[in-house]
């Protein structure tokens, strides 16, 4: 089974600026809860045991947060606000956080590897909470049972894209299997519309066996400088059987400001306290 996920948050959040400047990008609330925890719940939801937070200089806001707060537990509990307090210890209960610290900004390839000797030899999960995916199954639960159905090295989640944003993604060229699932023959970094080999972008949840380390080892910087994981994933290709998998959800890209907000109006509609305000809010502004 996977045990371990792996949160790459070392990056400087520029899109934000200037509201990350001193705040971690991955703390910004989406309705009142991290984004990097809407990551953390998922990969609880779907077993995982052990989080490993790839972490870098001005994000110890990040470690606070999924530690115990002993002072603000004891005042909760004196003012008898048992749902507070539950919702703060949900935070930290069901999961053990392990921290690595990403000294350069050498890419997502190279975020992953940092975490080589937390996560040692055995399969894990890599998550990125700039992707907020909303569906009834926790896509790493979807994702874990095609590793095991398919008896997986790999599973990437995939969505398709518009041929004019491909250009922004990790594209694979895949054969069909099954509904939404594909085995991963190729795949490229960020191609040019018209080179593209298909419209299916990997998107920010993985299942890697360990020999992605030494795959990222000998991986050369791309450009700008970074390891691309991409291009470690697709030296495996021939040695590991990789998935592709369509998972069911809806997906935000809280990495850009839109997909930030929208993020928030769609997860605060849903929300049972704030849904009805918010939308006779929107209707009587006519915004909707």
């Amino acid at each position: 089974m996977i045990r371990k996920a792996v949160f790459p948050a070392a990056g400087f959040g520029t899109r934000f600026l200037p509201a990350t400047k001193a705040s971690p990008k991955e703390m910004l609330p989406l309705v009142d809860m991290p984004l990097i925890q809407h990551g953390v719940e998922e990969a609880k939801a779907a077993g995982v045991r052990d989080m490993i937070i790839v972490t870098g200089r001005g994000k110890n806001a990040i470690e606070d947060h999924f530690d115990v707060s002993f002072e603000l537990e004891a005042m909760l509990m004196k003012k008898g606000d048992g749902a507070l307090l539950s919702s703060v210890r949900r935070v930290t209960d069901g999961a053990d956080f392990f921290y690595v610290r990403q000294n350069l900004p050498l890419g997502l390839g190279h975020a992953v590897l940092r975490s080589m000797d937390l996560v040692g030899q055995e399969p894990f999960a890599v998550v990125l909470s700039d992707d907020v995916i909303d569906a009834k199954v926790p896509v790493l639960k979807q994702m874990i049972k095609a590793y095991e159905k398919y008896s997986a090295g790999a599973v990437l989640a995939i969505q398709r894209v518009p041929k004019e944003a491909v250009s922004r993604y990790g594209i694979i060229r895949g054969k069909r299997i099954a509904d939404g699932v594909y085995d991963v023959e190729d795949m490229v970094e960020k191609p040019k519309p018209a080179e593209a080999p298909s419209d299916l972008a990997i998107i920010g949840r993985y299942i890697l066996p360990p020999s992605i380390f030494p795959a990222l080892l000998a991986t050369k910087p791309g450009s700008g400088g970074e390891i691309q994981l991409t291009d470690a994933i697709r030296s495996l290709i021939g040695m590991e059987r990789i998935i592709g998998y369509e998972f069911e959800g809806v997906r935000y890209d809280a990495g850009t400001k839109l997909g930030f907000q929208m993020a928030n109006v769609a997860f605060a509609l849903k929300d049972p306290e704030l849904g009805p305000g918010l939308r006779a809010f929107l209707k009587k502004e006519k915004l909707t």
